[in-house]
């Protein structure tokens, strides 16, 4: 999704200062993914409570624990909402208590891993997009055309690393100026939210000051790495 060439051309920018704005007086505006711009929210969360409902079941057969299932509400925006999804499995399962190895990238979704569960939640949303479609948030995309019309420059970060197909699925990628996902920041090395790293790296690509900047979120880790990073 990132342009290589600009990224070529183009420092880090890591303004930590806080930023003070008044009226308009932005240049930028970057946009979370899911739940603000798509509404693929509820889908994701559909995805790592089946992971981890079937992981439970699989877990009391043979330790005879029941670790209490993954809640919708509560669960998905305590410990996995806008996180990579790693990170979101070690999270919840330390919430419950429960430690896994790390695995490798090349475990399959029946792994009882960090990878392997990661790429099982990783599959049935890819399942839930192609056979359920994308919407999105009308509201969101009028202001998007809005900001755009007044010279104000859009982008996505999202954690999610199919960033890409869910753009191209709602018909939306032309709509921004720079695109980066979870496939984008680790290919960078970029720490994911709360750390601000892929918003101060979206912002210095699009040439943006973070202080000249808003991140608009509208999950805690999303809020939190904004106010981070100087937005």
């Amino acid at each position: 999704m990132i342009d290589m060439g600009l990224l070529a051309r183009t420092g880090a920018a890591s303004n930590r200062a806080t930023a003070t704005m008044t009226g308009h007086e932005f240049d930028a505006a970057i946009f979370d993914m899911d739940g603000v711009i798509t509404q693929t929210a509820t889908l994701h969360a559909r995805a790592w409570k089946q992971t981890f409902d079937e992981y439970f079941a699989r877990r009391s057969e043979r330790a005879g624990d029941s670790p209490a299932p993954f809640n919708l509400d509560a669960d998905y925006r305590l410990y996995v909402d806008g996180k990579p999804r790693r990170e979101g499995v070690r999270s919840f399962l330390a919430a419950r208590g429960i430690e896994l190895p790390e695995g490798d990238p090349a475990d399959g979704p029946e792994a009882e891993t960090v990878h392997g569960l990661g790429g099982r939640k990783d599959a049935l949303f890819m399942g839930f997009v192609r056979r359920d479609g994308v919407e999105v948030f009308a509201s969101t995309i009028a202001l998007i055309h809005a900001l755009r019309e007044r010279g104000v420059k859009t982008a996505v970060v999202t954690s999610s690393r199919n960033g890409r197909e869910v753009l191209r699925a709602a018909d939306i990628q032309e709509l921004f100026d720079m695109r980066l996902d979870g496939l984008d920041a680790e290919a960078l090395g970029l720490k994911g939210k709360p750390q601000p790293d892929p918003f101060l790296k979206c912002a210095a690509l699009l040439g943006v000051p973070p202080g000249r900047a808003v991140v608009i979120e509208d999950a805690v880790s999303g809020v939190e790495a904004g106010c981070r990073g100087g937005f």
